[in-house]
C-alpha cells in the first residue's frame, strides 16, 4: 500500500497591541506604534489517513516559540503540506516567527494552496473554505463569536476561550482536509507518489496503481502526443508520454492487466 505524507494544518494568530490618537479610515499606524507583535496562538494539524487532529499552542507566557519548534520538526517530515491560502498567509506567518526566534525552517516546502486551486481550476461564487466545504456538502467551520474571542484569549487570557479557539483550528483541519479530498481528483498531482513508492514512471501518481485507461489523447502543435489516463482504482487522471504509455502497454501484457 502507497503511504503519502501529506501533513493538513491550520494556525490561529494573535493580533498586534499598538498605541494610536484616533480610530477611522485612512489613519496610518505605524511599526513604531505596535508595543506588543503579533503570535501564533495555536496549530492544528493532522497526516492524511489518520483520525486523530493533534494540536499545539502558545505557553501561560503566550509565547509562541516552543510550540513552532514543535512543528516545524513536523512540517519537515511531510512530503506535501496542505492549507487554505497557506502560501500566502500561514507558511509567512510561520516563517516570520521562526525568523523572530531564529528557529531553523526549509527555504521552501512543497505546498498545496487549496485557495490557489479554488481559485484555478473552479469558478466557485466564494472561494472561502466554509463555503466550498457547504457547496461540495462535506462539513462546515464551527462559529467563534467574532473578534471578542480573540479578545479573550489575548488581553483575558481566558483558558476556555483559548480552548475553544482551538477546537475551532481542529475543525478547520478536518474541514481542509474533506475539502481537498473533492477538489484532488480535478486538479493536477504536485508530487508522484508513485516514484515515491518505488513503482513505475507510468503508473497512477496518487494511488502508484498501473490499473488505468485512456481517457483521451492529446495532440500539441508541435506533434507532441500524450495520453491522459484515468486511474481506475482512485479516479485520478493524469498525463503519460506516448513512451511511457507504451510501457505501460507492455507492462499490461507482461502481467495480464486489462
Amino acid at each position: 500500500m502507497i503511504t503519502r505524507k501529506r501533513l493538513f494544518f491550520d494556525i490561529e494568530t494573535s493580533f498586534n497591541i499598538g498605541l494610536f490618537w484616533r480610530a477611522g479610515y485612512k489613519q496610518r499606524i505605524g511599526p513604531e506604534q505596535i508595543i506588543h507583535e503579533r503570535k501564533v496562538i495555536c496549530i492544528s494539524y493532522k497526516w492524511e489517513g489518520e483520525d486523530k487532529v493533534h494540536n499545539l499552542r502558545w505557553d501561560e507566557n503566550q509565547d509562541d516559540k516552543k510550540m513552532l519548534k514543535a512543528f516545524i520538526k513536523i512540517m519537515n517530515k511531510a512530503d506535501e503540506i496542505i492549507a487554505h491560502n497557506g502560501d500566502k498567509f500561514d507558511i509567512k506567518w510561520l516563517r516570520t516567527r521562526c525568523f523572530y526566534h531564529r528557529i531553523s525552517m526549509f527555504p521552501s516546502y512543497k505546498s498545496l494552496d487549496t485557495l490557489k486551486a479554488a481559485r484555478k481550476y473552479f469558478n466557485f461564487n466564494s472561494n472561502k473554505l466554509d463555503y466550498i466545504a457547504k457547496f461540495a456538502k462535506v462539513g462546515e467551520k464551527m462559529e467563534t463569536g467574532g473578534l471578542q474571542l480573540w479578545i479573550d484569549v489575548i488581553l483575558h487570557k481566558d483558558p476556555e476561550a483559548l480552548q475553544k479557539m482551538v477546537d475551532y483550528c481542529d475543525q478547520d483541519v478536518i474541514v481542509l482536509e474533506s475539502v481537498f479530498n473533492e477538489l484532488n481528483n480535478y486538479i493536477e498531482n504536485k508530487t508522484n507518489y508513485a516514484i515515491r513508492a518505488g513503482a513505475e514512471k507510468f503508473c497512477c501518481p496518487e494511488c502508484a496503481s498501473c490499473n488505468s485507461k485512456v481517457s483521451t489523447t492529446n495532440v500539441t502543435t508541435k506533434g507532441v502526443v500524450s495520453k491522459v489516463m484515468k486511474c481506475k482504482d482512485c479516479g485520478k487522471y493524469y498525463k503519460l508520454s506516448i513512451r511511457n504509455y507504451m510501457n505501460l502497454l507492455e507492462f499490461k501484457i507482461k502481467y495480464g492487466i486489462k
